[in-house]
């Protein structure tokens, strides 16, 4: 990597003292970054979901720990890469919350995400991994965690009827009260419904996700996980 020799000359971007969602920003900021330039990120704690979402807007990343709390990640634009509309949305931007309490409880949290959803080579298909995740987050009643996963596997191309299959699981293993006081009332609920008409109206699902986002994204009270004053 030798861009590496000019790493100093980044734009740099300090989030440590952020505690709101600061990716957007960052995306904007990658995408209208030239061939061969770069951002320099300081955290706290090593922010791994940076790296695959900036690898698909073409860049290569090189870290720098300099303390137990401060570490320097330095990405270079090396290629023109996807646009990140195509990307699966939503990040784990509740770590930022941990951070607020302690930077060694969000380091934990983050190195825990990235062992159970960035494995290389997993045995268990991120589509797979996102249905059970909202599986256990309905009986669990994390309706806001259940939100996040339908959207996420909805992105990836998985179909309504797996979800009218898994909702038909949830009343029968949770019942038909639950069901109805419940799930029947929730924004989880409200996003499904709203996937089924849109299909009914032949839209894409391309066309789908980017008005789920909008409707439902991080700034729903219901959906979001950043901390709000």
């Amino acid at each position: 990597m030798d861009w590496i020799n000019k790493k100093e000359e980044f734009t740099v971007i300090d989030v440590r003292k952020l505690e709101t969602n600061f990716l957007p920003g960052l995306l904007i900021k990658a995408e209208n970054t030239n061939l061969g330039n770069g951002l320099c990120v300081i955290q706290s704690f090593e922010p791994k979901p940076l790296y695959g979402a900036l690898a698909k807007l073409g860049f290569e990343n090189y870290t720098e720990k300099k303390s137990d709390n401060e570490y320097y990640v330095y990405f270079c634009k090396t290629k023109d890469g996807n646009n990140k509309k195509t990307d699966m949305p939503f990040k784990p931007t509740a770590i930022l919350n941990f951070k607020i309490i302690d930077d060694d409880l969000a380091e934990n949290a983050m190195n825990f995400w990235d062992m159970t959803w960035n494995k290389e080579n997993p045995a268990i298909a991120l589509e797979t991994k996102l249905l059970l995740s909202l599986s256990n987050a309905l009986g669990a009643r994390r309706f806001r965690q259940a939100t996040r996963e339908l959207i996420k596997a909805y992105s990836l191309g998985v179909e309504t009827a797996v979800f009218d299959e898994l909702l038909s699981l949830c009343a029968w293993n949770q019942g038909y009260g639950f069901f109805a006081s419940e799930v029947g009332t929730s924004v989880l609920f409200q996003v499904y419904k709203f996937i089924k008409k849109q299909e009914d109206n032949q839209k894409s699902r391309k066309e789908i996700i980017k008005e789920i986002m909008v409707k439902f994204g991080e700034e729903h009270p219901g959906v979001g996980t950043v901390t709000r004053l």
